[in-house]
């Protein structure tokens, strides 16, 4: 089950402890990066492209529920 990103008048919500803040996302993104090397061989990522990205799951931090997590409306948001 996929969870949609928050928008600007959406955020998550635990449906099981009512957290609002606190998430471990597990997304996989396909990206396009320039990357700069130094004259070490240091790596630099200059540029980033994001072709696609899909959250895979979300976890709330306060009590470990997976796919738990639904979209509310931000308060004061004009839906």
């Amino acid at each position: 089950m996929t969870v949609p990103l928050p928008t600007t008048t959406t955020r998550w919500r635990c449906t099981l402890c009512g957290n609002l803040t606190r998430f471990d996302v597990t997304r996989s993104s396909k990206v396009v990066e320039y990357v700069h090397l130094d004259l070490a061989g240091e790596p630099s990522v200059e540029e980033r492209e994001v072709l696609s990205e899909t959250i895979e799951s979300v976890r709330c931090r306060w009590c470990n529920a997976v796919d738990q997590v639904e979209l509310v409306d931000r308060p004061g948001a004009d839906s």
